[in-house]
């Protein structure tokens, strides 16, 4: 059974075939249905054997990603391991897609249960909907997740590209999306290689903070256990669906589910006082990391202003499937939000030097207030306040 067109890897739309309802009902009776990770695998790999990763490239990138620590430990002053002990892996986009899938589940599953919350209290919904919504719910779920990782899996080039928190000192890199992307700008291989290298390990480096870890992971999770419970969007929308006998409706459920109807389903107020501050601190961390891979890299590879512009318009030129995983994560990696973490980053080195962005991260008290990303100048102040006191 297919969970996905292997022959469109470039739909934008993670469920745009939903065509495929009955057959998902049939295997997860019959076979006990496919989990999460091999939904993943299967949309990463777009259905096909890939081959592996050779090993001469992991030696490379294990010598970039030495000389990658040496510089972002020199800039930021900051241990980019630990551990004591910063390795890197080279996958296919299955491998990442494997070894991604647990640490991206937990804050994807709250999306698995659009609709199913409390769906025998759905008023006014046929008993046939409610039904087939509470037998959905677990195949919803893997399904749901495993999507959204597959589809990160064909685009992300490592572990970063979305900052996310991640267990342990090891670095992924996607490979064969390096290769594709580097051919596609006709960047040279070591060059890129050495980019990936500082990127990854420069953010590896501020995610690594125990404060900073602290807070994102728990406004990242708090924002995924917050979706919306109110029932009655579902409601509104499956009350419109004529049944027939047995399962017939699943061809006009298709038409219902869709990205949009999920987030409009799910945005809670929690969700929305949650924002501003998962949008400051992701903001300052990108500020950060884009000013710091700047100070390393103008020095240190011949084409590297080339690279960071087709690079950085690529976080943010992204397609809409990418995009609506964001969205579900709670994340905003706009070209607004980029600029809004530059321009605090900026105001900083421009009052105080480069200097003054050592008290950004030294502990918890001194992380930026949404209202401070956006007035640096407010920032600085209250710190300096502070000591005074």
């Amino acid at each position: 059974m297919e969970f996905f067109d292997p022959s469109n890897p470039d739909d934008d739309n993670p469920f745009s075939d939903m065509s495929f309802l009955n057959e998902i009902i049939k295997s997860f009776s019959q076979q006990g249905g496919q989990s999460a990770k091999q939904i993943a695998m299967a949309i990463a790999s777009g259905g096909t054997s890939e081959p592996n990763v050779d090993p001469v490239e992991r030696i490379e990138f294990e010598n970039l990603l030495r000389v990658a620590e040496l510089h972002v430990n020199r800039v930021t002053g900051l241990p980019p391991s630990r551990s004591g002990s910063l390795t890197v892996e080279p996958v296919t986009k299955a491998g990442w897609a494997t070894l991604s899938i647990e640490a991206l589940k937990p804050l994807l599953t709250g999306l698995a249960s659009i609709g199913t919350n409390n769906v025998e209290e759905l008023e006014g919904v046929p008993s046939e909907i409610n039904e087939m919504m509470a037998l959905l719910a677990p195949m919803m779920a893997e399904m749901t997740t495993g999507t959204m990782v597959g589809h990160l899996a064909g685009r992300c080039l490592g572990t970063y590209d979305l900052p996310i928190p991640r267990e342990g000192d090891r670095i992924l890199l996607i490979a064969p999306n390096i290769d594709s992307f580097g051919k596609d700008w006709s960047i040279p291989k070591e060059d890129l290689k050495l980019w990936i290298c500082l990127h990854e390990v420069t953010l590896h480096t501020i995610l690594g903070i125990p404060h900073v870890r602290k807070n994102l992971s728990g406004l990242l999770t708090r924002h995924a256990e917050s979706f919306g419970k109110d029932p009655s969007i579902i409601q509104d929308r499956f009350g419109d669906i004529e049944i027939g006998e047995g399962l017939e409706g699943l061809e006009s459920l298709q038409n219902i589910v869709t990205p949009e109807m999920v987030i409009g389903a799910v945005r809670s107020p929690e969700q929305e006082a949650l924002l501003p501050f998962l949008e400051a601190l992701v903001a300052i961390i990108i500020g950060f990391v884009d000013f710091t891979m700047d100070q390393i890299g103008n020095n240190l590879i011949s084409s590297y202003s080339m690279m960071t512009e087709a690079l950085r318009r690529r976080r943010v030129e992204t397609g809409e499937a990418e995009r609506f995983v964001e969205k579900i994560l709670g994340l905003n990696l706009t070209q607004e939000q980029v600029d809004r973490g530059k321009s605090f980053i900026d105001g900083i080195v421009e009052r105080s030097g480069s200097e003054g962005l050592d008290r950004l991260w030294l502990n918890e008290e001194n992380l930026p207030t949404p209202s401070e990303v956006d007035a640096p100048g407010l920032w600085l102040a209250r710190l300096d306040l502070k000591i005074e006191d």
